[in-house]
């Protein structure tokens, strides 16, 4: 997968993060769905590891609802990450249902996935993923060269790259390398870059894993911001209790099922 890919708030105003409608990812002019983000049924993954079959999901299901907050914990093993890949379009169950805003996109092709990823889902991942000789800026402005809806200008662009960097407080750093921000900054921009197409939901692997304690709780600050105002649809894997007390939902992974769930 390419670096901006999924890696990716729309106008210049960055809205809410709304769902997509039902009839397809993007298509504004289909029925809005019931609320439901994810559904996910009966789903199983399986990897084949030469002669050995490792189960990593086992008959998972779950939703998610539109402005909901889950965080997903369990031990190593548990199946959170290979959870959070196949909720992110990374990879695709070996069986089951998964539907994203209503659209079953468990059996669709890598192109389809792409332009799912990029633009209904927004990536925060532990190590950052930026591009070391970018610019704040032009990191923000990359996911939008991939939309799939309608080119837009090189102004718009940069308009709305503005609008996610002073969202997330780094107004005075747009023209700043990664080497020239602190990790808690360079999570900044992954999570205005994340937030720069408009996606309907925030998958956040491990957000803070890489920080102190205090830039992690800035950007915590910041999510759980945006999630309060905006009605901002989070899923965050995570392995911090104190973390998880953000979140409205725990769900708890145990060898591929889903242990307990404290939405239920």
């Amino acid at each position: 997968m390419a670096a901006a890919e999924g890696l990716a708030v729309g106008d210049a105003g960055l809205g809410a993060g709304a769902p997509a409608s039902a009839g397809g990812p993007g298509d504004t002019n289909a029925p809005v769905h019931d609320g439901l983000v994810i559904s996910i049924a009966d789903v199983t993954k399986v990897y084949q590891m030469g002669e050995v079959q490792v189960h990593a999901l086992r008959g998972v299901s779950m939703e998610v609802a539109a402005g909901d907050w889950v965080a997903i914990m369990g031990p190593s093993g548990s199946g959170k990450s290979t959870m959070l890949h196949i909720m992110g379009c990374l990879d695709i169950p070996t069986t089951g249902s998964y539907q994203l805003n209503g659209v079953e996109v468990s059996r669709m092709s890598e192109d389809e996935l792409a332009a799912v990823r990029n633009r209904e889902i927004g990536f925060v991942f532990q190590s950052f993923n930026l591009l070391a000789r970018a610019s704040a800026l032009k990191q923000v402005m990359l996911p939008m060269q991939y939309r799939r809806d309608g080119k837009l200008s090189s102004a718009e662009r940069r308009q709305r790259a503005e609008a996610a960097l002073d969202l997330v407080g780094l107004a005075d750093r747009m023209n700043h390398h990664p080497t020239e921000l602190s990790g808690g900054q360079q999570q900044r921009v992954a999570l205005a870059r994340a937030l720069v197409n408009e996606p309907s939901i925030i998958m956040a692997d491990e957000p803070t894993g890489n920080l102190d304690s205090r830039s992690g709780e800035e950007v915590m600050d910041i999510l759980s911001r945006l999630h309060q105002e905006r009605g901002l649809t989070v899923v965050m894997v995570t392995h911090e209790e104190s973390l998880a007390a953000r979140a409205r939902r725990t769900v708890r992974l145990l060898d591929g099922r889903i242990e307990r769930d404290s939405g239920r």
